[in-house]
């Protein structure tokens, strides 16, 4: 796989507006330069704590350790009233380190059981605000322990993962502890019973805000006698009476705002509640499927007020919240940001809404229901995109969340939804995810990163991206000591890297030091990290220029690092992949060589071949491929159990994908050039698995095969075990019916090879453990060979071309005939002093056929314009291949077709040898 995608702060400014610049502290002007050096030490103490403010905790300790200056300003009071401690582990070790600074916190950001169990060691005894994400495991007696060490809470969120093991007693907990509660928002619990509401209820009078977001049981009786509510969400709870709620939740005294979104509500429901509600404002039903697929909704009548749902226009219903009918459109989110007269009324309802907006919107991406393309592509990127210009945090992260998880069709291949990236690319939403991208806040740097990565699998929107200067943000992103950011910036430089237009640019922008810095800082316990920095590399290193910079980077090493020690199948494919790609170019860098002397390479890459997944099996086996053309790196693999490994790769992968199959055979392929390999090979039981590989379909799969069975074929003994596994009939098949024209070219010199006459001469010789091989008949496989050789090397003849060079010896005759006969792709091939000196022994073979086909291989191997027509010519030089050529294209019996292919052959000899001179 070549690119993966994920599912899963600005700066306020005056009058609450959201700045999304990048230059938002403006301190490089601030500091005295001196002789081209910045005195950072005469800055104003208020400057300094300014810069202090953007960083996070573990950066604003490190810079406090330059200077006791700075040290003491860095314990500012004022630094410390907020604490966001998701990026990094939190323990209790932390926690007690921090808790001298902590005296006055006022809200925290935690992540994880973990965090939450040393939260009470921050002694934070004034917290106000809790936010908790990855919550699964926390559980009721650690709940317990922070609210009731923690009496001053005002807003406990959990969320918006399930709080799977927290159950209505810590909820009545928190109502025990936190008489000034006023918001408390619960993800994914179980039952929320009656006790744990009345105790909300009876013990925290200022409670405005309630959630119960995708629980399982909600009390609705109760939730009725919670008098103070203003504002309540149950979106995505279910096994909800919706007769009991709308008989008695309208008759709460205060409610506004009521959020109904991804339940089962009908329009009945829907109705009463708008109808007898005194107080209701605002009612969110959105993706509510029971609701939406009732014909009669349209006739709801909302009593002026505002219903929120799927099949009306949110935009324009969010303006009528607006006595000024100027905030109409698309921009009313921004305008109401905007505006300097504010109700406070609505500013409640408008931030509560933004809230659930951004919740419900994210959930219902994360499901990805049917049916909803027309929502998405009409209301709901433009949603996620004005929700990403809020001022409140969480609401711009959740936004980018939902922008990154709304395109994904299929997270395992890769597959967006072209037509949403597009509709996010054309509302301007590029520009705003990579601003989101530059701001110091690092919870919205990962999300925004996380989003442009999702949206860049799409073509255009990488163009977009990297127009708008995306490239060089993601490649500083990667530098980012924060794992989260760091981990989706190498996944946006992966999906970006897949272009060939993008290879170049990341490159320039440092990115490839960045990546390969990347896995030497997370090189344990970080697979998402190393996975997709690897794929990043991966695709990098497929450029010839690029690849020579991995090298330089020590990507080499690192990647090598990952293959032998990281256990996690993901890293272990993108780094077989990485170093399968770094060994491609052959002579055009020294990489091959280098991956090859790297210690442990070859090694871990053999082990790989071995793992029980399929994806790190044929990127090991396709590393190993490659690097078999480098002579060293041939045998050092077959030292290293290469052969062994691959046969038996080879023997189990006639069910797996045409991938897997094709890298198999092409290891055994590669490393058969060297007789030695070969006769291993067929010894390990080689022959059968490339002769089953032969018959697939796939073209690429039988061509490699038969490649590597051609090698085998020039040793005799593997000669007569293809033979006798019936290898005659499959290599026959391929040349009748390949559209592969190397296929059929390598399959009919195979044939050739085994039915020269030297296959008959090592008969008797054959060893007592070959004697199986003896009762073989060859008379009738060489028939059939015989027949589709010829077969095979007329489909190349046109008569008339070859009538015309019988009887002229101009240039342009033969050249026409050459034209008809070159297989392009034959120019790649590479052939040792022993096989050219067996084609032209062959060439006095009392077989005319086998003398034609003699003559057609060498006029492939020496057409001028050949990667390696030169070597093969200097070895027929060597070999005295003229005299031969010549005799073949003067003997009387000789088929037509010889003669001229040997006329070609010395035409072909006599330009080398001119071009060698010059």
């Amino acid at each position: 796989m070549s690119r993966r995608v994920r599912r899963k702060v600005a700066n306020k400014g005056k009058d609450g507006v959201v700045s999304l610049s990048c230059h938002e502290t403006g301190v490089e002007d601030l500091g005295t330069e001196r002789n081209g050096v910045v005195d950072w030490t005469i800055l104003p103490d208020d400057t300094v704590i300014h810069l202090f403010s953007r960083l996070n905790y573990r950066d604003r300790a490190s810079l406090s350790s330059t200077c006791r200056a700075w040290r003491v300003l860095a314990a500012s009071q004022c630094l410390w009233s907020s604490l966001d401690v998701r990026a990094h582990k939190f323990d209790t070790t932390m926690a007690t380190s921090l808790a001298p600074r902590c005296m006055n916190l006022q809200k925290l950001k935690f992540r994880g059981a973990e965090s939450a169990d040393a939260v009470i060691h921050l002694q934070a005894k004034n917290l106000c605000e809790i936010n908790g994400d990855y919550c699964r495991k926390i559980t009721d007696a650690s709940l317990s322990v922070i609210v009731a060490r923690h009496e001053a809470l005002e807003s406990i969120q959990l969320g918006p993962d399930f709080c799977e093991r927290i159950t209505g007693d810590a909820i009545k907990a928190i109502a025990f502890c936190c008489p000034k509660l006023k918001k408390l928002r619960l993800s994914g619990i179980k039952d929320v019973f009656a006790d744990a509401i009345n105790a909300l209820a009876k013990h925290c009078p200022n409670l405005i805000d309630i959630g119960f977001l995708d629980c399982l049981n909600v009390d609705e009786a109760a939730l009725g006698n919670i008098l103070s509510v203003r504002f309540l969400s149950v979106a995505g709870s279910s096994n909800m009476n919706w007769s009991v709620v709308s008989h008695l939740w309208h008759k709460l005294p205060k409610l506004i705002g009521l959020d109904v979104s991804r339940t089962d509500i009908g329009s009945t429901d829907v109705s009463r509640l708008l109808f007898s509600s005194q107080s209701l404002k605002v009612l969110c039903a959105l993706n509510c499927p029971v609701l939406e697929e009732d014909t009669s909704v349209s006739t709801i009548k909302t009593k002026g007020k505002l219903l929120l749902s799927l099949f009306s226009d949110i935009f324009i219903e969010l303006s009528s919240l607006f006595a000024d009918t100027t905030k109409k459109g698309r921009n009313v989110l921004l305008d109401w940001r905007c505006s300097k007269k504010k109700d406070k009324n609505l500013n409640e309802i408008m931030t509560w809404l933004e809230w659930i907006l951004s919740h419900t919107l994210l959930r219902t991406a994360e499901s990805n229901p049917q049916g909803l393309d027309d929502f998405w592509l009409k209301q709901g990127a433009a949603l996620l995109l004005s929700l990403m210009q809020s001022s409140q945090e969480d609401v711009q992260e959740r936004a980018a969340t939902g922008l990154a998880t709304f395109v994904v069709i299929d997270d395992e291949n890769a597959s967006i939804d072209c037509r949403r990236a597009e509709a996010v690319m054309l509302d301007g939403g590029i520009r705003l995810l990579l601003n989101l991208a530059k701001c110091w806040r690092e919870g919205l740097q990962s999300e925004a990163a996380k989003a442009i990565a999702n949206l860049s699998v799409n073509a255009n929107v990488a163009k977009a991206v990297a127009e708008e200067g995306g490239i060089n943000i993601l490649a500083l992103l990667a530098r980012s000591m924060n794992r989260m950011v760091a981990e989706e910036a190498a996944g946006g430089l992966w999906n970006l890297s897949v272009g060939e237009e993008h290879k170049a640019a990341i490159a320039e922008a440092g990115g490839v030091k960045a990546l390969v810095d990347l896995i030497f800082k997370w090189s344990s316990g970080c697979d998402g990290v190393l996975e997709r920095a690897a794929g990043a590399l991966a695709n990098l290193a497929a450029d010839d220029k690029c690849s020579t910079e991995v090298a330089i980077a020590g990507g080499v090493h690192a990647l090598v690092m990952l293959a032998c020690s990281c256990k996690f199948e993901g890293v272990q494919e993108q780094a077989a992949r990485a170093l399968a790609n770094l060994a491609a170019h052959g002579d055009s860098n020294s990489n091959n060589a280098a991956v090859g002397q790297e210690a442990g390479a070859l090694e871990a890459l053999v082990q790989l071949t071995r793992s029980p997944h399929e994806g790190v099996r044929q990127e090991a086996a396709g590393a190993l491929w490659n690097l078999s053309f480098d002579d060293r790196n041939r045998e050092a693999i077959a030292a290293g159990g290469g052969i062994e490994a691959l046969v038996t790769l080879a023997q189990s992968c006639s069910n797996a994908s045409p991938g897997l199959q094709e890298r198999a055979a092409g290891a055994l392929w590669g490393l058969s050039v060297s007789e030695a390999n070969s006769i291993a090979i067929g010894q390990e039981g080689g022959v059968a698995p490339l002769i089953a590989l032969a018959r697939s379909d796939a073209e690429d799969v039988h061509e490699t095969a038969a490649g590597a069975l051609w090698n085998l074929a020039f040793n005799h003994s593997n000669a007569l075990r293809i033979v006798e596994e019936g290898g005659v009939p499959a290599l026959v098949h391929l040349c009748l019916t390949s559209e592969s024209k190397m296929a059929c070219f390598m399959a009919a010199l195979a044939l050739a090879y085994m039915f020269d006459g030297r296959t008959d001469e090592f008969t008797p010789m054959v060893t007592s453990s070959e004697s199986s091989l003896k009762s073989v008949s060859m008379d009738g496989p060489r028939r059939l060979a015989l027949k589709h050789i010829e077969a095979f090397i007329l489909r190349f003849s046109d008569a008339q071309a070859f009538a015309a060079a019988a009887v002229s010896s101009a240039p342009a005759a033969l050249a026409q005939v050459t034209e008809k006969a070159r297989i392009q792709e034959a120019g790649h091939l590479r052939c040792s002093g022993a096989e050219i000196g067996r084609f032209v022994s062959m060439l006095r073979n009392s077989s005319s056929i086998l003398k034609t086909c003699a003559a057609f291989a060498l006029l492939q191997f020496t057409i001028p314009g050949g990667r390696h027509a030169v070597h093969h010519a200097s070895l027929m030089q060597s070999a005295g291949a003229a005299r031969v050529l010549r005799s073949a294209a003067a003997a009387a019996n000789a088929p037509i077709e010889a003669k001229i292919f040997a006329r070609i052959v010395l035409r072909n000899l006599e330009h080398h040898q001119v071009e060698h001179s010059i």
